[in-house]
């Protein structure tokens, strides 16, 4: 961090703390929701509130998902807290354990696209997110453990959403995003890798 971010390790502290605090109480996660709008770019922390269940790991056929496999393809699978991936040409299939959306509230569903892949992405709070919380550092540098962004991550073409890493090994297959999709390090490693800007993703 800069100099000019005196203070952002105190107020790191108080984030984290804040966001444990937030997901003890159901009526403040559904005020959350509410307030987000969507805006989902930053998982939260797990607590013993959070439902345990590891990732239910079936193998799919892409067709039912997608009418071809230009620029590859990645699958969100909610219900099974797993991510999907088929190459172009049919060679490459991977299949991935993901952490998904604390809420239905919380999980958008459908067709979008990877639009960057960004090395130490930084991590920024959504306006709603410091309107609620103000204490919240307005900036966390990529590379910063205390980044929930990881090393890697996807952009996609819906705003604040991300597939990415979790320094947080404890969030992989359990509800505990407030909407992107994470993967423990060495498989967005792999994964940013096999895919392009372009490259089809479907959240089902």
């Amino acid at each position: 961090m800069t100099k000019d971010n005196k203070g952002t390790g105190v107020n790191r502290r108080r984030f984290l703390a804040g966001t444990a605090a937030v997901l003890g109480s159901s009526v403040a996660t559904g005020a959350m929701a509410q307030t987000m709008n969507n805006s989902t770019e930053m998982e939260t922390a797990v607590t013993s509130n959070i439902r345990r269940n590891i990732s239910s790991f079936r193998t799919l056929d892409w067709q039912p998902y997608f009418s071809s496999l230009r620029n590859g393809a990645i699958l969100c699978d909610i219900q099974s807290r797993a991510l999907h991936f088929w190459s172009e040409d049919q060679s490459v299939y991977r299949l991935y354990p993901s952490s998904v959306p604390l809420t239905d509230d919380l999980t958008r569903l459908g067709e979008t696209e990877v639009t960057q892949k960004v090395v130490n992405p930084p991590w920024r709070p959504t306006p709603s997110m410091r309107q609620r919380n103000p204490e919240w550092p307005e900036f966390v540098a990529g590379g910063d453990p205390m980044n929930p962004l990881g090393p890697l991550a996807l952009y996609l073409s819906w705003q604040f959403y991300r597939i990415h890493g979790t320094h947080d090994t404890r969030k992989i297959g359990r509800r505990s995003s407030n909407g992107c999709i994470g993967l423990y390090n060495e498989h967005i490693t792999e994964l940013f890798d096999l895919v392009k800007v372009g490259t089809q993703v479907r959240l089902i």
